[in-house]
């Protein structure tokens, strides 16, 4: 390596972050870039060889984005000047690893928000654990990402970085670069020959996983203008679904789903059966305004159609299977959970010690959902639970096998009742 040691870069690259006039930079070896041939890292591969003297390796995982997005990624990377591309196939990681324990554990950030692209975002987290890899593969000094200084990816990306090797220099362009926008981009990519698939025209920011699409940008940074239905690129439009409406069952074990129609999928063919199954028919589309982690609001419209239905699956098993106490208690923690994804704090102890949590309380959550498809919705048709705490017997109107008596019930809302009736005698005198 060029550097004295893998500490110093480490402090150059933190030192550039935080000043507004960057040190003079020192030559690195060999950056690592995730890479994924949109505009933003195309422009910092001539960039990094540019401003640090560097080999630049691209690194892109296979996460379910498609494969118009893959296909010709390598001989772009190469025009753009990087040295070689590694792809790698995460998808079934992605979804075991990462998604189905944000579903188990309940996991929604600001009442709407999936987790898609942040899993606040496992995308990112199992992103970066290949990609730190990679970096060892090739002997790497440095690693290097695309996010901006105002986004939440910045975060996730660095502590990943930070909790996988602390010793990996960290190079993030658009804290340093005179690049203020995508036309000062642009103009850089047309001075060094760098392909880009976007024009001045282009309008949304997109980001696609197997989980989900995002939509942010445009006409969208107004939170009082409605999407335009062009815009949507997995779901059907709802008033053009099926007028005809689709059952689907999903069985779960330990909170976990395994099966779809009473076959048994992988995590992510499971994954994929849903969302063409809730794409049909519209289903699983969210237009919301969510603070970011740096503290500013953003507006994006996000469509989530099998994950929409897993998580309503999930929720309706659990209404069989937890007792009130343990539901609450869950729900909960579940929002310490998203908080903590969101930020991208995966490796956070207080993080896995919720998952184990979340890995206990949910022991019992086995059985099957049935769900309605029709026009943008999703309900449940019926719920079965071989551990179902709900009893007939107890909670039908007619008369039970004696396990609950109804005479019981004026004891209880006396004692229940008497702080009530303690301040109305106080308020009477």
């Amino acid at each position: 390596m060029a550097c004295s040691s893998s500490g110093n870069v480490a402090a150059i690259a933190s030192e550039q972050a935080h000043s507004s006039a960057p040190a003079i930079r020192q030559k690195l070896n060999k950056v690592v870039l995730a890479y994924s041939g949109g505009l933003d890292t195309s422009v910092i591969v001539p960039w990094l060889r540019e401003n640090y003297g560097c080999e630049v390796v691209c690194f892109t995982a296979d996460v379910g984005q498609g494969l118009g997005e893959l296909e010709g990624l390598e001989a772009k990377a190469k025009a753009s000047g990087a040295s070689q591309l590694i792809i790698k196939d995460l998808k079934e990681e992605f979804v075991k690893d990462f998604i189905f324990p944000c579903l188990r554990a309940g996991a929604v950030y600001e009442r709407k928000y999936l987790l898609g692209t942040s899993m606040a975002r496992p995308l990112v987290l199992v992103f970066v654990q290949a990609m730190v890899d990679a970096a060892k593969e090739v002997g790497a000094d440095a690693v290097s990402h695309g996010c901006t200084g105002k986004g939440n990816d910045q975060v996730r990306f660095e502590l990943t970085f930070f909790a996988l090797n602390p010793k990996l220099a960290v190079v993030a362009p658009w804290r340093e670069w005179d690049i203020k926008g995508r036309e000062d981009a642009i103009e850089y990519a047309k001075k060094h020959n760098v392909p880009v698939p976007v024009t001045k025209k282009s309008i949304y920011s997109r980001d696609r996983n197997l989980w989900h699409i995002s939509h942010e940008g445009d006409i969208l940074e107004d939170p009082a203008n409605e999407p335009k239905e062009d815009m949507f690129v997995m779901t059907t439009n709802p008033e053009k679904a099926p007028d005809t409406p689709e059952y689907l069952e999903i069985s779960f074990e330990r909170g976990l789903p395994v099966t779809v129609n009473g076959k048994a999928l992988s995590p992510a063919k499971l994954l994929e059966a849903l969302n063409d199954a809730g794409a049909r028919h519209g289903i699983g589309r969210v237009d919301m305004v969510e603070n970011r982690l740096v503290g500013m609001k953003s507006r994006g419209v996000y469509e989530t159609p099998g994950g929409t239905i897993l998580s309503l699956a999930a929720r309706e098993l659990e209404s069989l299977t937890l007792d009130r106490e343990t539901m609450q208690m869950k729900d909960t923690m579940a929002l310490k959970y998203a908080e903590l994804v969101y930020a991208g704090r995966w490796f956070d102890p207080l993080r896995e010690s919720l998952d184990a949590f979340m890995e206990k309380v949910t022991e019992t959550t086995s059985g099957s959902v049935k769900l309605k498809l029709f026009k943008g919705s999703a309900v449940v048709a019926s719920r079965t639970s071989p551990f179902s705490l709900y009893r007939q017997d107890i909670s039908s109107f007619e008369e039970g096998s004696g396990i609950y008596n109804q005479g019981d019930a004026a004891g209880f809302i006396r004692l229940y009742g008497l702080p009530t009736r303690v301040r109305a005698m106080l308020l009477e005198k």
